[in-house]
This record gives structure tokens, C-alpha cells and sequence, in this order.
């Protein structure tokens, strides 16, 4: 029997303001559908890690024009509140190429219009990273970009941005949220002003990738590298190609099957170049052509997946702490070798990034400060951090990078550019990408993570998430895999427990659902529930040391089976799938 009161909430949208198409929309759900009513209105989208993401459709928790609606109106109403001595304040509004983000876009742009706010819509689909770009290259106040990243044809989703260009941190977002939490859906101004819209394009895509191409080092071994791109059918197709050419790059060939942008992103499960069958294509036209690098990005252009060939010379996707270890090496080293570096530079990554970033960091001199998952944190520390140390790059596992401080999101883009650079200088060295990789594992320290995600949708699906997260709190154990567990960290109280020295030491962070376990070994277990998926995450991290390249294979091997030992104790302890 479906609850009274979601019956109740449903039978709301039955009413004005609502058209006439999304009453009967709902009215079908409530005669005939009783689960997918429940999951559409049993709670209220809400912003996450990633800001406001949901299945598009009917309801409260679904992605609509209504729910998009109350949030820009609450976003309106908080702009105003913040920025009421401007004489006039100014939104720029991007889209990727999902289903209804052109219509989507259209209707904030109107509702932001419609409350007096003057309005930059981008013209098409374009990258979030130049959605950044552009909010401080124009003026404005606030950005926002409809997108749904990487996750199903069936998402889309709404990520906004304050005055620098960076995802919304406290007090914004609070205060965002509760601005939108005191927006009735009858409040909501629908009638936009056109004369308050500027279409906008090409002259900030010519600004965004002049800008990224400048971050380019050196151009030695460009013109004899081979890349293959693909934009996995999304907006990458609008900055990458471009920002490649302008840096000097001219062998780039573009998988065309996947260069239409179409959110029905036909020629893959899942536009996610986390995983490796999404790069099939490009990977295997790269063996067609005996090309040296295969880049690819998720829809809206801000995740990045690498492919460079292995000792044996096969393809082999690269994770993202690999790829961040890579691009931190680069990004100091040629500093160095400029003379640019004074000591006062740093780095940023996520405490369930790689610990590699810090000692790499450290070696060349450089600082390293962690942030809760989310580029909106790497983004608040450089704001912090703004004119007295220098940002470099920062990054986190799950294939996101940004480099230098003019874009304030994770950047496939800029970063892209950089990962063919370096497989242009390894090449011109007589080497392979991946056998820089080996030669950080030797200078730095060879560290190997893996992670393991659990779906569970819905809403029984969020109540086995947190019973997972309850039972690694309170059922921690004393030793996982034959190793003592040393300490803990809790983010949610915000507590360190030193198990060794009885000990408690308050963390320096904003309290999140997360758990940390550090084993004697110095290997890490992290527990999170992700922000914007219905998804459980957990982290592993082993290292050791690795003497010579020629030891590579063997203590891969070692530290494959400590990966694979801590990932079965887990599932064990704390999974209940």
C-alpha cells in the first residue's frame, strides 16, 4: 500500500501551476504505479557534491521544469540577497548534450530573466569547464550548467557556480538550499524577459581555448605524437580538437562513430571513461593506426580517461590516480626545470586521492593540502590560498584534474592537453608514458588503490547505505586482512582516533559522511556514500617501495594481492550486497 502522505504530495501536482501534460503525467502514477510514484515523490532533490542531480521526470525528486524552476528561483532570490548593491547582476548558463538540457537551459535562463537578472546562454552544448571560465571572463555573478556528467541516459542535472567560478561551498550553499527550501512551486516566474538574454559562443570558446592552449610547457615530439580522441558523443567535440591544434598537436585523430553529440550515447553503455569498454572504439582505432595516446571524456568534458600503451605495448586505460600522479610530476618538474619554482607553490587533492600527489609534492618542495571529495573544495582552498601561494594542479581518483586556477572545476580539457604533452616528451625521450609512470612508482613511492562501488537505488537502497555506514562505525574492527587497524577518522563527528597512542584529535574539516581506517601497514580503507549517485564507495591504498624498474611486474603482483586481501576482508565486514 503506497503511503498516505506521498499520495497526498502527488496529488499536489495535480493543480496549477502545473501544465496539463504533468498532471497527466502524475495522474497515471498515482492509478497505476505505485513504486514509481514513490520514488518521484517520497523526498526533494537536493544539492550534493556535485549540485542537483536525479532521473528526469515527474515529481520531486525527479529532474523537471518545475524543480529546476524552484531552484533558480530560490538561486534568484539568493543572488539578490547577496549582490543587492549591483546595479546589475549577471548569470552565464551552459547545457551538455543530454535529453531536454537545451529546453532545461532555456527555462532557467527565463526564470533568472523573469526576477530581472541578465542572463549569458550559451548558443549549444558546451563544457563545463568553459561554463567556469566563463563566469569570471564575463563578470558574473553566478553560473550554472545543466548536465548530468557521467551517469545514464535517463539523468540530467543542475551544477551551480558562484562568483569565481567554482562550485557553491557554505555558507552559499546552505544558502542556496535554504533559499530554494522557502520557494513554493507558485512562486516561481515563468514569463522570461528576452531583452535580459544574451545568446553567447563562439568569442568565449576562442577566449577558453586560448587560455587552456597557453598552459602548454614545451613542444618538443608534438607533431611526431599520434593521439586519438574521443568525446564519447559529448561536448568535448567543442574544445579539445581546437585546444590540441593551438598548442601545436596536428596528428589527432577523432573517432567519428562517437563525435555526434546525442544523448542516447548509442555506441556505449555508459559514457563513462572510468571504465574501460566506454574507450573500446577509441582504443581499438588506436591499434589500427599504431597511435601513442587514446584521450576521452564523459558528456559534459570534465572527467578524462587516458589509454597509453603498457610495457607489452597494449592499451591499457590508466586510472585516475595514475593519471593525477602523472600530471602532478609534470606540472612540478617543468616548473622546475623553468626555474618557476620558489617554494611557494601547491598542490590540492581529495582524501581519497592517492597519497602519491603529496610525496611527489613534497619531494620537488611543493605543498599538499586535502579536501573533502569534490572539486568544489579543491576550488575553496585556492580561493583561500589566493595571493599567497600558487596553485598548480589538483585532482582526485575519480578521473577529474585541473591545472592552474582559470578554470575552477575539473578540466578534461586543459588536462587532456597536458597528458598528450607528456606522452610527446616521453616519446621524444625514447620512452613511454607508462614507463614515466614506473619511474615516479621509483623515485616517489609505488602506490596502487582500487575501489569498489555498489549501486543500490531507491529508496530501500539509501537505507542499506546507511546501515553499511552504521556498521563501519559502530562495529569497527581491531584488524583487517592480518593488519592492525592504527586509526580512524570519522568525518561526520569529525574526530581522529589514534587506536595506538588511545588518543582523539579534533579534524580540520566540514563534517561528511565518511570513514577512514589506517592499517599498521600504512595502507587506507576509506567508506563514502556518494554525493550524487545511489552508490556506496570503498577505497583501498597499499604502497611500498619499488627499488629499480626492473622489479616493476613482481611487486605489482605483491600489491595486487594486498588490494584484492583488504577488498575480500571488506566485503565481509561491512557489505551486505
Amino acid at each position: 500500500m503506497i503511503a498516505t502522505e506521498i499520495v497526498n504530495k502527488a496529488e499536489l501536482w495535480l493543480t496549477e501551476p502545473f501544465d496539463a501534460e504533468t498532471q497527466k503525467a502524475v495522474k497515471s502514477l498515482i492509478d497505476s504505479n505505485q513504486e514509481t510514484l514513490t520514488e518521484a515523490f517520497h523526498t526533494n532533490l537536493s544539492f550534493g557534491t556535485g549540485g542537483m542531480r536525479g532521473i528526469m521526470g515527474v515529481g520531486t525528486n525527479r529532474i523537471n521544469k518545475y524543480t529546476l524552476g524552484q531552484a533558480t528561483q530560490g538561486l534568484a532570490n539568493y543572488l539578490k540577497s547577496q549582490f543587492n548593491d549591483e546595479e546589475q547582476i549577471k548569470v552565464v548558463i551552459g547545457h551538455d548534450c543530454r535529453h531536454n538540457s537545451r529546453p532545461f537551459a532555456q527555462t532557467v535562463a527565463d526564470v533568472l530573466s523573469a526576477n530581472g537578472i541578465f542572463v549569458y546562454l550559451f548558443e549549444d552544448l558546451r563544457p563545463t569547464p568553459e561554463v567556469s571560465f566563463a563566469i569570471r571572463h564575463l563578470g558574473c555573478h553566478s553560473g550554472i550548467i545543466l548536465t548530468a556528467s557521467h551517469n545514464p541516459k535517463e539523468y540530467n542535472g543542475y551544477k551551480v557556480y558562484w562568483n569565481d567560478g567554482a562550485q557553491l561551498v557554505p555558507p552559499h550553499d546552505k544558502g542556496v538550499m535554504d533559499a530554494v527550501g522557502n520557494v513554493n512551486f507558485t512562486d516561481i516566474q515563468f514569463n522570461g524577459n528576452s531583452n535580459l538574454i544574451s545568446i553567447i559562443g563562439e568569442e568565449i570558446d576562442e577566449a577558453f581555448t586560448s587560455a587552456s592552449a597557453n598552459h602548454s610547457f614545451q613542444d618538443g615530439g608534438k607533431k611526431d605524437l599520434s593521439i586519438v580522441f574521443t568525446s564519447l558523443h559529448g561536448t568535448s567535440i567543442n574544445g579539445m580538437p581546437q585546444t590540441l591544434e593551438k598548442a601545436g598537436f596536428s596528428n589527432v585523430h577523432i573517432v567519428k562513430e562517437q563525435a555526434i553529440p546525442d544523448g542516447n550515447f548509442p555506441t556505449v553503455d555508459s559514457p563513462n571513461p572510468e571504465e574501460p569498454a566506454a574507450l573500446k572504439m577509441a582504443i581499438d582505432k588506436a591499434d589500427e593506426i599504431g597511435a601513442d595516446i587514446v584521450i576521452g571524456t564523459d558528456p559534459d568534458a570534465d572527467r578524462i580517461g587516458v589509454a597509453v600503451r603498457d610495457l607489452s605495448g597494449k592499451m591499457t586505460l590508466l586510472n585516475g590516480n595514475q593519471t593525477a600522479a602523472l600530471l602532478t610530476w609534470y606540472l612540478l618538474d617543468q616548473h622546475k626545470k623553468q626555474g618557476k619554482l620558489s617554494g611557494n607553490e601547491f598542490i590540492a587533492e581529495t582524501i581519497v586521492t592517492s597519497d602519491l600527489l603529496e610525496r611527489i609534492a613534497s619531494d620537488y618542495g611543493a605543498n599538499t593540502y586535502f579536501c573533502l571529495t569534490g572539486f568544489k573544495w579543491i576550488a575553496e582552498i585556492i580561493r583561500n590560498k589566493e595571493g599567497k601561494e600558487k596553485f598548480l594542479g589538483g585532482g582526485e581518483e575519480s578521473f577529474g584534474f585541473m591545472i592552474g586556477d582559470f578554470v575552477r572545476d575539473k578540466d578534461s580539457i586543459t588536462s587532456g592537453l597536458i597528458c598528450c604533452e607528456i606522452a610527446a616528451y616521453a616519446k621524444s625521450q625514447g620512452k613511454s608514458m607508462y614507463q614515466l609512470l614506473i619511474d615516479i612508482y621509483v623515485n616517489h613511492g609505488f602506490y596502487l588503490e582500487s575501489l569498489i562501488s555498489i549501486r543500490k537505488a531507491g529508496l530501500r537502497g539509501s537505507e542499506e547505505i546507511k546501515a553499511m555506514m552504521a556498521k563501519m562505525r559502530l562495529e569497527t574492527p581491531s584488524e583487517i586482512a592480518g593488519k592492525k587497524v592504527v586509526s580512524i577518522r570519522d568525518y561526520s563527528s569529525s574526530i581522529e582516533k589514534d587506536l595506538v597512542k588511545d588518543s582523539s584529535t579534533k579534524l580540520d574539516f566540514p563534517s561528511s559522511n565518511v570513514i577512514q581506517l589506517f592499517l599498521e601497514d600504512g595502507s587506507k580503507i576509506t567508506a563514502r556514500p556518494s554525493g550524487t549517485e545511489p552508490k556506496i564507495k570503498f577505497y583501498f591504498s597499499v604502497n611500498s617501495t619499488l627499488p629499480n624498474s626492473t622489479q616493476f611486474v613482481t611487486e605489482l603482483d605483491n600489491l595486487k594481492e594486498k588490494i584484492v586481501e583488504l577488498e575480500n576482508a571488506i566485503r565481509s565486514i561491512a557489505i551486505s550486497e
